[in-house]
């Protein structure tokens, strides 16, 4: 098996997860972040045109990679970002294959390195279907950090299409689906979970 083999059933029965469904579980921050205006205008200028291209691979690099990158930066580049990376955790129980994104709390660039904080799954638009495969993600980046010997408390996900985006959480064996579709624009209200997620993990 493949990350992208699983269903959310699925994997819910094969690691033994809780799953808890509801509204946000990321609170509001009080400090804003602030957008920088090369994200502002790359976005007003191809945001139509990801959407006229319609794929995973067009949404990647013109919507998700560069809200990324800004959370990067809005962290001093004291994280690190990977894109298609193949992260094969364990073969046996299935958590093998390729991460859309991923963010690491280290700030090594040249391989992932423990701990994972955040993974994120693309999709052309079928958020529903990229659950299971991200829970797969997140329940691989739990088993990357313990076998690193550094763990952290919380692994975050997110399937997204760009313009509409789902959060999810990974706290001991409980998975939390924030049933609620967030959509972009607003940039801000986007970045702003996404840097909370990897600065609070």
């Amino acid at each position: 098996m493949s990350y992208s083999q699983f269903s959310l059933p699925r994997v819910i029965q094969d690691f033994n997860l809780t799953l808890v469904e509801g509204g946000s579980f990321l609170p509001l921050m009080e400090t804003d972040v602030t957008v920088p205006p090369y994200l502002v205008e790359f976005l007003q200028r191809h945001l139509q045109l990801a959407i006229a291209l319609n794929t995973e691979k067009a949404r990647s690099e013109l919507i998700i990679c560069p809200l990324l990158l800004a959370v990067k930066e809005a962290l001093q580049d004291q994280i690190s970002l990977f894109s298609g990376e193949d992260f094969n955790v364990d073969a046996e129980a299935g958590l093998t294959g390729i991460c859309d994104f991923i963010l690491s709390l280290s700030p090594e660039q040249l391989f992932v390195k423990a701990p994972v904080a955040v993974v994120v799954e693309a999709k052309k638009e079928d958020l529903k279907g990229g659950l299971g495969q991200c829970v797969a993600e997140m329940v691989a980046a739990w088993k990357f950090n313990q076998a690193a010997n550094n763990t952290i408390n919380t692994i975050y996900g997110t399937v997204t299409t760009g313009t509409v985006w789902r959060f999810l959480r990974l706290q001991d064996s409980t998975i939390t689906i924030d049933l609620t579709e967030y959509p972009l624009p607003p940039i801000e209200s986007i970045l702003r979970r996404l840097v909370y997620m990897v600065s609070c993990p």
